[in-house]
């Protein structure tokens, strides 16, 4: 069974940088799409960034694009995001998400994927 654990969120102040992990477990060998959704209260689940396990590009939200980098260590089954120039926006709880995929279209809605972890919050104060 697949299991997904967030880790690095904190408060921190606009400007200032974040790196979020996923230690993700029961993944094995398997191709996977892969990334971090984030959802504010009351607004919806949103995707930050995701990629395939196997490669191909990254999909970013555009309102992080420049900002968040995404990557991957298979052989540590660990997914990071490092965020930077944080804005107040980016307050939400985050989440490490995965889906089996064969194909590689990792691009999509929340509703795609399958596999959650408990989120990770952050918050940046103006």
């Amino acid at each position: 069974q697949v299991q997904l654990v967030e880790s690095g969120g904190a408060s921190v102040q606009a400007g200032g940088s974040l790196r979020l992990s996923c230690a993700a477990s029961g993944l094995g060998y398997s191709a996977y799409c892969m990334g971090w959704f984030r959802q504010a209260p009351g607004k919806e689940r949103e995707g930050v960034a995701r990629m395939h396990t196997r490669g191909g590009p990254t999909y970013y939200a555009d309102s992080v694009k420049g900002r968040f980098t995404a990557s991957r260590d298979n052989a540590k089954n660990t997914l990071y995001l490092q965020m930077n120039s944080l804005k107040p926006e980016d307050t939400a709880m985050y989440y490490c998400a995965a889906r089996n995929d064969w194909i590689g279209y990792c691009d999509g809605s929340a509703a795609d994927y399958i596999y959650w972890g408990q989120g990770t919050q952050v918050t940046v104060s103006a």
